[in-house]
Formats: C-alpha cells, structure tokens, sequence
C-alpha cells in the first residue's frame, strides 16, 4: 500500500492515542496550531494586523480555498461559524409561503432538523421520510434496522416530493449509519420538480469529492473532516438560489463596505451579490487562519486520494473482522463499500446487542487508547488520510477480541 495522502508526522499522533472519530472532531494539523500561535502575537501588537492582507485577505483565501475544496467559485462561498449556521441562513432567509412544507429523511442530525422546524410559526412544515424497510429514528433509534445495499433511498424521497415541498433538506452521508446519498440523482429530481436540494455535507467535506450540480445550498463546519478547531465552516449557495435568499444585513453584506473615504453611515448601498451577502458579520480572523491552514493541506493533498486511501483501508479492516463477531456486519458494509455507499467512517450495528454491547466494546478500545464513537446503535470507526495499514491491524485486534 502506498504511503498516506496526509503523512501522519504533519499531526500530533502518537502510539497511545489513535483517533478514529474525526465523523466527531478531526485533529488539528501542527502547521495549523502554528498559524494560530502566529496571528495572536499579532493580536498582541495590533499595529501588526492589517486591513488588506489580514482583515480581507484571510476571508477571501478561505473562501478561495472552500471553492477549490468543492469544485465551485470563491464568489458563492459563505464564511459561517457552523454547519448550522449555514443552514439556519438558508431556513431564515429563504421566501416561504404559509403551507409550504421541507422534506428531510428520517432521522437528520439536529443541526438539519431545528432550522427547518423552527420555521412552523412562519406555517412551514417538515416531513421525514425513512429511507429503507425497517429504519426508525428518534426514541427507536436503536430498534431501526441499518441501510443495506440493496435500499433505495433515493427513490423513497423522489418519490415524496409533494406539490408544496420547496426544499429537500439531507445530509451528504448520515451521521448515525454513515450511509452516503446520491447527490447528482437527487438534485436532478429536485430541478426538475421545482424543488431545491440543501446538504449538510459535514460528514462528507475533506474526505468525499463533490459535485455541486444540481445542488442549491451545501453546508459544512470545519472541524470534522476538515481538520479545523471548531467555530468556522462555511455555506456554498448556487448564484440564482442565492439571489432569493434574504441577506444576512450586516454592515459587511453591502457593496463598499469597507471604503471609508465613502460615509459609513451613506445607507443608500446595494446589498453585494455573492456569498458575502450571507455573512454574519465581521470575520473570525484567528478561526479563519485555522480553517484556512487545514484547507490549504487537504487540497494539497487531493480529496479523491483521499477518498481512495480511506476506502482501501475499510475495505481491509473488513476483511481482518470477518472470521470475528462482527462478520454479518462485515458483510453488510462491504455492500455497501462496493456500491459505493459509504463515507469516511464505518457504522458497525449493535445487531440486537443493545447500548451495553456496544459500550463494552468502546471501553475496551478507551483502555487500548482507540477512540471511537457511538451514535444511536452504531460504532463508528473513521479513516482519514493520514490513518496507516499498522492503524487498520490495530483496530482489527480490538474489535476482533471485543465482546460479540
């Protein structure tokens, strides 16, 4: 196997400490922790700030950076604080009608879930839609049966779009299940009933490549696979849904701004019309420096070397667990690995075995220094591109050995 896109040394990774669960926070690389050291000491001495390189320049090259990390233009990229930000400015901003109605699968991480149901004063209503036979959500949860291969998602939430559904509203890969959806298929279903498709791409940014077409709004923190400290991310709107969308009506969303040789308080200005207009106010400089160090290593190194690192490493760990409890599982994703199914990390289902099998088998990778995470019945084990084939044979010692 060739070596990793991302070389492990770039990170504070140690023997003691191996980090699957960037699908809950990535690690942040050195060169980032020393970009940020650098902009506080400018902090220190504010004389050193300045205004076109700092105060403009860092915003501009992170949304520079987002655009080429997605396959899109700088003008339509948003700075937010989160991926919920990102969507609340979307929920917020966006012409409803009463009766109109969002449409979302079954089970949605909150951040996708409360910016559309917050709208019901406003008459707005959100539908779920469970995606295969079996699948449950909230108080069952851990009684839902997990995605296989053979589901047909897609074909479920096609199939719901309603004569007052405006916006289909979904995460890129769950967060739960790790089940990755048909963005291409799904958006050209959504245009061609009139319907806008918004991603929460947070478990998919920095590890999955994108393709935006058909898509209006996708959505993405930074500190997932992205590798940023949390606080910044950004939201990328496709150009005509944008112009649609209330803006933000900060002093920054309107054209010259910042050209003090005209009144600040001259309010007879155009609001701007690209992402900027959607922004929240003046930017995070020291979280910005962050993101924009960890998108700079990521582009670097190429999302689909990355893509192709982590599921060659899935694909390996799979096969080191079959002769384990975990074989039906093993067989499960696999299907799903090869139909091309899954994200960055690996759900493996409790299958019956309840919260106290799977918090058995965490704690013995908490004593291994392996950390995982669980979500609602699943055990996610996520690869980045800097995780190694001794990585894949460590993981596989201990589920292999966990309690079936």
């Amino acid at each position: 196997m060739s070596a990793p896109p991302l070389n492990p040394a770039l990170f504070h990774l140690d023997r003691e400490h191996l980090w699957v669960m960037h699908c809950s926070e990535g690690p942040v690389p050195r060169a980032t922790l020393r970009v940020v050291r650098a902009f506080m000491h400018k902090e220190l001495r504010p004389w050193e700030v300045r205004w076109q390189e700092d105060f403009q320049g860092i915003p501009a090259a992170v949304r520079a950076e987002a655009a080429a990390l997605l396959g899109g233009r700088p003008e339509d990229i948003s700075l937010s604080p989160s991926t919920s930000t990102g969507l609340v400015t979307v929920a917020q901003g966006f012409p409803w009608l009463p009766g109109d109605e969002v449409l979302a699968p079954l089970g949605e991480f909150p951040s996708n879930a409360w910016p559309w149901l917050a709208l019901k004063a406003r008459g707005v209503a959100f539908r779920e839609v469970p995606l295969w036979e079996g699948h449950q959500s909230g108080a069952d949860a851990w009684s839902s049966r997990p995605p296989r291969a053979d589901a047909d998602p897609e074909a479920r939430l096609i199939a719901a779009l309603g004569p007052r559904t405006r916006i289909l509203a979904l995460s890129w890969v769950r967060f739960q299940d790790g089940l990755k959806l048909d963005l291409q298929r799904l958006g050209n279903a959504c245009r061609e009933r009139g319907v806008h498709l918004v991603v929460d791409g947070i478990q998919a940014a920095g590890t999955v490549p994108v393709d935006l077409a058909g898509l209006s709004a996708f959505a993405s923190g930074g500190h997932k696979g992205l590798l940023a400290p949390q606080g910044m991310g950004f939201l990328w709107t496709d150009e005509g849904f944008r112009q649609a969308l209330a803006p933000s009506g900060t002093w920054l969303s309107v054209e010259q701004a910042t050209d003090f040789s005209r009144p600040s308080t001259d309010f007879a200005r155009a609001w701007l019309p690209d992402g900027r207009a959607l922004e929240p106010g003046g930017p995070n400089l020291l979280q910005a420096s962050a993101l924009l160090e960890s998108l700079r290593l990521i582009n670097g190194a190429g999302v689909p070397a990355i893509a192709a690192h982590v599921a060659t490493l899935q694909a390996r760990l799979l096969e080191a667990l079959k002769p384990s409890a975990w074989a039906g599982e093993c067989d499960r994703l696999q299907g799903l690995l090869e139909a091309g199914r899954l994200g960055s990390f690996l759900a493996l289902h409790h299958e019956g075995g309840g919260a106290g099998r799977l918090e058995a088998v965490l704690k013995a990778g908490f004593r291994q220094g392996i950390f995982a995470s669980v979500r609602e019945g699943y055990l996610r084990v996520a690869f980045h591109g800097f995780h190694t084939e001794a990585d894949v044979a460590r993981i596989a010692d201990w589920l292999g050995g966990a309690a079936g």
